[in-house]
């Protein structure tokens, strides 16, 4: 036997797979749609005992693109489910289908390393969305936009864009676009009106800020506690009104005052789901909110000592009695 190890065979590597996106949701949808589109029902029973019958079968829902947008919303869902360089190739040869593909832009603003790159993209991608669905979607279906789904790329691109304009400095034009969003869907699918809270706090404005949360008056999550707190304070002072709102928003979640009082470290990556009271909550809250509480003179202190004063001392131990023998 010689002396020497045999070389092993290098295992291929696998390109590593995409984390599910929610966007991939929406591919069911649209085969839907057009599976729908295609049929002549002559009610809306007729309608859905075919859709029935159909998932029955077991067969898989897929109806052909009837349009170049469509082909390239196809390809925006294969890019989807993969990463890296292919995801980008599948981005572009969306867009060399259709122009109008506003996620394809969405995409690749979502990769771009340079800040204005990402800007401009995201701007492409709105104007895409506004040709795609025609002046007439902005005038008649104002109110309802998310539950239209041909709308969704228009309104991912214009989030994308007012976060990017936020990181920039342009936070009047970031917080415009927040608001006629939520005007265009209140019923605010994206959740943009927590990011919107935080940006009004952030900037001071403070009567658009009790606008918004009394358009939302039955809100239930940590954001809302601790901004309707926040912003009671802002507005009187420490005192019953802001006191009473505080201790609200700290039986709702009792993680969120460790990292505002800096107890806490916000982690680098956020979590990608939070639940309502747990520490995922606390920590993308206070990702995005720290910067209102900064900015407003001695609300960290007055936090610190509404704390402190419902946190009773523990009880003296009683004596206890020696036994008689």
């Amino acid at each position: 036997m010689s002396g020497r190890t045999p070389r092993r065979t290098p295992r291929r590597q696998e390109p590593p797979s995409a984390p599910f996106d929610r966007r991939l949701m929406e591919q069911q949808m649209q085969a839907i749609t057009r599976l729908l589109a295609e049929q002549d029902f002559g009610s809306l029973d007729e309608a859905n005992a075919f859709l029935q019958q159909h998932l029955a079968s077991g067969q898989p829902l897929t109806a052909a693109p009837t349009s170049p947008l469509e082909e390239a919303q196809e390809l925006i869902y294969q890019a989807l489910e993969t990463t890296g360089a292919r995801r980008l190739a599948l981005a572009r040869r969306a867009l060399a289908l259709s122009p109008d593909c506003a996620d394809a832009y969405v995409l690749l603003a979502e990769a771009a390393r340079d800040p204005q790159e990402a800007r401009a993209l995201y701007e492409q991608g709105v104007r895409a969305g506004e040709r795609a669905l025609g002046p007439a979607a902005f005038r008649e279906d104002a109110g309802h936009f998310w539950g239209i789904l041909e709308t969704r790329p228009y309104m991912r691109a214009r989030q994308g864009l007012a976060q990017a304009l936020w990181h920039l400095g342009e936070r009047a034009a970031a917080i415009e676009h927040l608001r006629d969003l939520l005007r265009l869907n209140p019923g605010d699918n994206q959740g943009l009106r927590y990011t919107l809270a935080a940006w009004l706090l952030a900037t001071g404005g403070d009567a658009a800020l009790a606008d918004l949360l009394g358009q939302y008056p039955d809100e239930g999550s940590a954001t809302w506690a601790y901004t309707r707190a926040l912003a009671a304070f802002r507005r009187h002072g420490p005192g019953a009104q802001a006191d009473a709102a505080l201790r609200e928003a700290l039986a709702t979640n009792p993680f969120v005052p460790a990292y505002l009082l800096g107890l806490k470290k916000v982690p680098r990556h956020l979590p990608a789901y939070v639940g309502f009271g747990d520490e995922h909550e606390a920590v993308a809250y206070v990702a995005e909110a720290a910067e209102g509480w900064l900015a407003t003179p001695q609300a960290v202190e007055w936090l610190a000592t509404v704390l402190a004063h419902d946190v009773s001392p523990p009880a003296p131990a009683k004596p206890r009695r020696p036994r008689r023998k």
